[in-house]
């Protein structure tokens, strides 16, 4: 199975996860930041700074394959997969 890393970038600060996770297919990385953006904002304390943040997923070969801003995760109805919102699947 492809590890995917989840970086988090909010203003100048970028908060990297260097263990990844193993996740079978782009789709579930996707899945899988939506998951972590709904952790990060629930746990913002209303941070609005927080709402600025983006995840960048990377594939083991370290190329960004999603930029995933947090905010997404938050759109009501939003479909699921690259048409449904505003992250970008690469």
């Amino acid at each position: 199975m492809p590890r995917y890393f989840f970086r988090t970038h909010l203003g100048d600060g970028v908060v990297v996860d260097p263990e990844g996770s193993e996740l079978a297919d782009l789709e579930a990385a996707r899945d899988a930041a939506k998951g972590l953006a709904l952790q990060l904002l629930q746990g913002a304390d209303g941070d609005p700074e927080l709402l600025k943040a983006v995840l960048f997923v990377a594939d083991e070969a370290e190329e960004i394959v999603l930029e995933f801003p947090l905010v997404d995760a938050l759109v009501v109805g939003a479909m699921p997969g690259p048409q449904g919102g505003g992250e970008t699947l690469h």
